[in-house]
This record gives structure tokens, C-alpha cells and sequence, in this order.
């Protein structure tokens, strides 16, 4: 058993964080703000048809919209109100009530890798303390051949970026590239946040 997570421990103080969570995206959908940034690059590097792990999935924005674009989805994310979310909005999808440091979905009866395993929206920095490296682990196991593990998180939020870099080297991922934003800026020194591409040794 893992300790509490970082996001476990936002819904421990604020009970309605998931709810507030959730109602955000929708009102910022509703106003018609582009939510789908992420889902674009995905969609351009994986073929038609790709199998995509959405890890830490969230309510399902971007593994929803993968999945309307042609591709086999399957989300994970350890907060049962937030796969709730997802299976209301996306039912043609597979959504999992798991926690990435146990992740095993061959254990669950899905054995086929994935072509794109995409952990977007800051999700490595909300998880249990030192339980990024068997994230990372696991994301290199669940990946097949060829395949690509998408990042995207934020500076100042507990995990140094090279501190990450270091943790996928030693879990068995290279850096392809890395961004500073989702559509691709350049990344520097000085940007705040970063995508980064990696793949399996």
C-alpha cells in the first residue's frame, strides 16, 4: 500500500476538490476554450487505429477525444469520482479505477501494449512521494514496441525536471525531445513547463 498521494491528500482537506475538478473543464468547455491541444499532438505521432493509454486520465479529456478521433482508449486514474466523470461523458471507453504504481493490465485482462501512453495535466506531480520511478517503470512495461510515452507537467510543483529525466533513464525510457508547450515551442532553461517525448531502450 502506497502513502497518501498528493492529489489523496487535496480531497482529504477539500472533500469537493474532484467536483470542482471536474466542473472546471466543464464550464472552460463550455465557454469554448480549446481543450484539446493535447489530444493533437497525440493524434499527428500516432497512426491510425494506435492503442493509447491515457495514465491518470482524470475525467477523460483527452483519452475522450482520442477516442472520437479513431483510436482504442483505455484511462486510468486512481480518483473514482474522475473515471465516474469519464464514463458519463465517454462510455465507448475504457475507464479504470487504478493507481499508476500498480499499474498491471495484463493482471486486468488487457495483455496488448500501447502504441502512446500519454500522462498529461500535471499528473507526476500529484502522486505519492518517490512513487514516480515504478510510475515511470510501469509506463516502459505497458509500451510496445516502437512505442512513445508522451509527459506534461509544470515547474515548481515538487519534481525537478531533471530529477525526471533521470528517474525515465533509470525506469528504461529515453528523451526523444522535450517541449515547453503542447504545441511545440521550443524548451529552455527557463520555460515552466515541459513535454516531453520518450521511448522504451
Amino acid at each position: 500500500m502506497h502513502q497518501e498521494s498528493l492529489w489523496q491528500a487535496q480531497k482529504r482537506t477539500n472533500p469537493g476538490h474532484s467536483a470542482w475538478y471536474i466542473q472546471r473543464f466543464e464550464q472552460m468547455r463550455a465557454d469554448g476554450a480549446d481543450l484539446d491541444g493535447e489530444a493533437r499532438l497525440l493524434d499527428a505521432m500516432a497512426p491510425r487505429g494506435s492503442r493509447i493509454l491515457d495514465a491518470g486520465c482524470g475525467p477523460g479529456r483527452v483519452g475522450g477525444e482520442m477516442s472520437r478521433r479513431g483510436h482504442t482508449v483505455v484511462g486510468v486514474d486512481a480518483d473514482f469520482e474522475l473515471i465516474a466523470a469519464a464514463r458519463k461523458d465517454f462510455p465507448d471507453v475504457l475507464w479504470l479505477v487504478e493507481d499508476l504504481a500498480d499499474l498491471d493490465l495484463p493482471a486486468a485482462g488487457i495483455a496488448e501494449p500501447f502504441d502512446v501512453i500519454v500522462c498529461a495535466g500535471n499528473v507526476l506531480t500529484f502522486l505519492a512521494p518517490e512513487t514516480a520511478p515504478a510510475v515511470l517503470r510501469n509506463f516502459a512495461r505497458h509500451l510496445g514496441l516502437g512505442g512513445r510515452v508522451v509527459t506534461g507537467f509544470g515547474a515548481g510543483r515538487g519534481y525537478a525536471f531533471e530529477d525526471f529525466l533521470i528517474d525515465a533513464k533509470e525506469s528504461g525510457l529515453s528523451c526523444q525531445s522535450r517541449f515547453a508547450t503542447w504545441d511545440l515551442k521550443p524548451w529552455t532553461p527557463s520555460a515552466d513547463f515541459m513535454v516531453t517525448i520518450l521511448s522504451r531502450d
